[in-house]
């Protein structure tokens, strides 16, 4: 495989007009998330946001499985989008003008890809296919450009992505000619064939995506799931305040914040990094990080119900309310469990933290009004568990 000497992000250089888009080494020191893609993921807030607003007033009417259903399929094509620059970016980044104008047009197609998440939720795609051709048209020329800069294995793995992404890219444009109906049967097979593409192409070889770096730009992308959670809750405690007293949304607000805060920190406390060391684990770690970021979003998307429920604006009963809140919440926590943190829990205690915490979290649905702050004490219990098996002292034999 043909490497570049680091002369782009987090090397103090400037922009350059051109370089060849030849692979970065993995072994690269000092290897962070750059400006711009920091810019590339705070575009997706819209895209999150309208997600978990349809999500709440799917959930919030009890039209509970088209709301959920719709989220799952929305998000994913977010997830997505996010996920085919991201692994990219990581083994080929190198900063020129050239990488600037693709990146900023793929910005482009996120934000045609928000528009139209309303219109998707309702079995409209045509706004969401049209943002997904904005982007991926740059991303097909940038993996023409690797392999361009490329030689051998590494050449072909380009040209394998660059086609298969076209391939699939084709598939989501003739379904829209077909009836509406036919979306139904027509988005999985194309959703299984979208995830097969990076499974195909790095199968012979690789890409030299980084460690680091892209457990760097996970963690990124949780903050901003979580930040968005925090963001929609603040809204909807705002807005609720006209017609309820703060005493009766402050365990809410409480409850909603200690989860967030519990979430964050659970996440957080595994050094993933080390456990990428292989093309296998990365995959399915990878892909594995749908549920996490869906269930993190998805907790504002709940708090939001818990409060319209609390205001007697949400039509549902105080069950579905608390569960709203309560299933991202244990499904946040498995999930980080079987992705991330059990990689560096030692003991069968420290393993059985955040399942039997998730566990509880679902059985604090049955306690109705108070569902939210149970859940949150518990989360915090959690981690505070956590923490004190973690640090013990060790008793020799």
């Amino acid at each position: 495989m043909t490497t570049q000497t680091p002369t782009g992000p987090g090397h103090g250089s400037s922009v350059i007009g051109y370089l060849p888009l030849v692979a970065r080494n993995r072994d690269e020191a000092h290897r962070s998330a750059t400006p711009l893609e920091l810019f590339f993921d705070l575009c997706f807030v819209v895209a999150v946001a309208q997600a978990g607003q349809r999500l709440v007033h799917s959930v919030a009417e009890g039209h509970f499985g088209h709301g959920i259903a719709g989220y799952l399929v929305v998000f994913f094509a977010i997830w997505w989008a996010w996920m085919n620059f991201t692994w990219f970016a990581s083994a080929y980044d190198n900063d020129d003008v050239l990488y600037r104008i693709a990146t900023l047009v793929q910005i482009a197609g996120v934000l045609v890809l928000s528009a139209g998440i309303a219109r998707a939720f309702e079995g409209d795609f045509t706004v969401a296919v049209i943002g997904y051709v904005i982007m991926r048209a740059p991303l097909i020329c940038q993996w023409l450009r690797a392999a361009a800069g490329e030689t051998g294995p590494a050449r072909s793995t380009a040209l394998r992505f660059a086609a298969g992404l076209l391939i699939v890219q084709i598939g989501w444009v003739l379904l829209l000619l077909l009836p509406q109906s036919t979306w139904f049967w027509g988005f999985f097979p194309l959703a299984i064939a979208d995830l097969a593409v990076p499974w195909i192409a790095e199968r012979p070889h690789p890409t030299s995506w980084h460690p680091h770096h892209i457990a760097e730009r996970y963690g990124l992308f949780t903050i901003i799931m979580l930040g968005e959670t925090i963001a929609a809750a603040t809204v909807a405690v705002q807005s609720a305040l006209d017609k309820s007293s703060v005493s009766t949304l402050l365990p809410i607000a409480g409850g909603g914040l200690l989860i967030v805060f519990a979430a964050y920190w659970i996440y957080f406390a595994a050094p993933i990094h080390e456990y990428l060391a292989s093309n296998r684990q990365g995959f399915l770690w990878g892909y594995g990080h749908y549920v996490i970021f869906a269930s993190a979003a998805a907790i504002g998307a709940g708090l939001e119900v818990a409060v319209e429920h609390a205001v007697h604006v949400a039509h549902i009963s105080a069950f579905a309310a608390a569960a709203a809140v309560t299933l991202p919440s244990a499904l946040f926590l498995i999930s980080v469990w079987m992705l991330h943190s059990r990689h560096f829990k030692s003991g069968l205690a420290e393993q059985l933290v955040l399942p039997v915490s998730a566990a509880l979290v679902l059985a604090c649905t049955f306690a109705g009004a108070a569902a939210v702050p149970l859940a949150g004490l518990v989360c915090v219990a959690a981690v505070a568990l956590g923490v004190y098996l973690h640090t013990r002292p060790v008793t020799p034999p």
